[in-house]
């Protein structure tokens, strides 16, 4: 017997599986399934910084899944606290 629940019948195809560790790093085709938004958006509310910034590692970009859902939990507020002009 698997200790991992299996998904619904055809769930597998509808994009990347999520892991269920909250200290996890998602990529951003994960974090563009919990936003419901194109891989491309992603990337302009993180440089616009209206979403927590990203932990880089060497070439790679990742988002901190517990600070992801906690922002999107009160409500995607901007991130960014820096005034320009």
């Amino acid at each position: 017997m698997s200790a991992v629940p299996t998904p619904p019948e055809g769930a597998a195809a509808h994009g990347p599986r999520l892991p269920a560790d909250p200290a996890a790093l998602l990529d951003v085709r994960a974090v563009a399934a919990l936003l419901g938004c194109s891989t491309r958006h992603v990337y302009r509310l993180s440089d616009a910084g209206h979403m927590p910034a990203p932990v880089r590692l060497g070439a790679l970009v990742r988002w901190s899944r517990a600070s992801t859902e906690a922002w999107i939990a009160a409500g995607c507020p901007p991130c960014r606290t820096t005034r320009r002009g």
